[in-house]
């Protein structure tokens, strides 16, 4: 009898509010779609992290016949100066934070070249000369890149060292950044969910202050009062959760795997199993906002 009364009045409650209703379940669908996103951008973030770091690579160009650098003023690399740049790597001291050293020559270097850039036009001018030739070092921890760089650079013989990881953590800082945009976006529109969740559910409990009032006349519990109010905007909020988990779930299957993954097949998407991995907390997000903004406007509008 007691849960046949609390259904009806949770059904009257939709009917008597139902444009503020629909309003809760948008709002709480635009916000925690925004907190998804962020939630899924990291997920993104990590796995191009964990796939990349592990493949990048200090590269120590050697000088050319043309180079201004200062190291290069005696002109293109002598093997001498090759060999003493290889005894300096395989030092000791340096040897534990190399995994592997291999030497591309300028005849290599210009094939792949050649590979990244046939379509532009400019690429036909180059010539294998123009290219320089390199130490290709394969860290066990590209976090001590700065390890190798202090050995080898300023030497006679070394135009510049590059850190493939840096390039790397430009895009990381971008991607990092469009987090926390999303993050701030999610904040505003969690803000605006809780006072619509609030808003709705004082004009319910306004619109039904003399049952309320009758309701605890008669010896009902606090609870039993305010339960049905509390159902009202937590049933609200969940449609709004589960319409966020369905559109990051449409967005990652057809925009990231079928689009994305068929053209830009190198990097590592999230998948819709990352989706359902964030879910349940979107679900219990928007329960929890439901509560707390019910437990506020309740402890208030529902006495007599």
């Amino acid at each position: 009898m007691r849960l046949q009364f609390i259904l009806s009045e949770i059904g009257i409650g939709l009917r008597r509010n139902l444009s503020m209703t629909i309003s809760v379940i948008l709002v709480t669908f635009v916000s925690l779609t925004f907190v998804g996103s962020a939630a899924l951008l990291q997920m993104q973030i990590g796995k191009m992290k964990d796939d990349w770091y592990d493949k990048v690579e200090v590269s120590v160009f050697l000088c050319p016949a043309n180079s201004s650098e200062k190291t290069c003023a005696g002109g293109e690399v002598t093997d001498e100066q090759k060999q003493e740049i290889r005894d300096a790597l395989e030092a000791p001291e340096v040897k534990p934070y190399i995994e592997k050293i291999y030497f591309e020559t300028k005849e290599q270097a210009f094939k792949s070249f050649q590979r990244q850039f046939k379509d532009q036009f400019w690429a036909s001018a180059t010539t294998p000369a123009d290219m320089n030739s390199s130490f290709r070092i394969k860290l066990t921890d590209p976090e001590q890149y700065q390890v190798v760089s202090e050995v080898v650079s300023g030497r006679q013989g070394v135009e510049a060292v590059e850190d493939q990881r840096r390039l790397f953590d430009r895009l990381f800082l971008v991607l990092d950044r469009a987090t926390l945009l999303a993050g701030g976006l999610a904040a505003v529109m969690l803000v605006a969910a809780v006072l619509l969740i609030t808003t709705t559910i004082r004009l319910s409990a306004l619109s039904r202050r003399r049952e309320t009032g009758i309701m605890r006349l008669v010896g009902a519990s606090t609870m039993f009062i305010q339960l049905p109010f509390m159902l009202e905007g937590a049933i609200a909020a969940t449609i709004g959760s589960l319409l966020a988990v369905g559109g990051l779930w449409l967005g990652v299957e057809y925009l990231i795997t079928d689009w994305l993954g068929t053209s830009v097949g190198w990097i590592p998407y999230v998948s819709t199993s990352d989706v359902m991995t964030v879910a349940p907390f979107l679900v219990a997000a928007a329960i929890l906002l439901a509560a707390i903004s019910s437990l506020v406007t309740l402890s208030r509008y529902t006495k007599v």
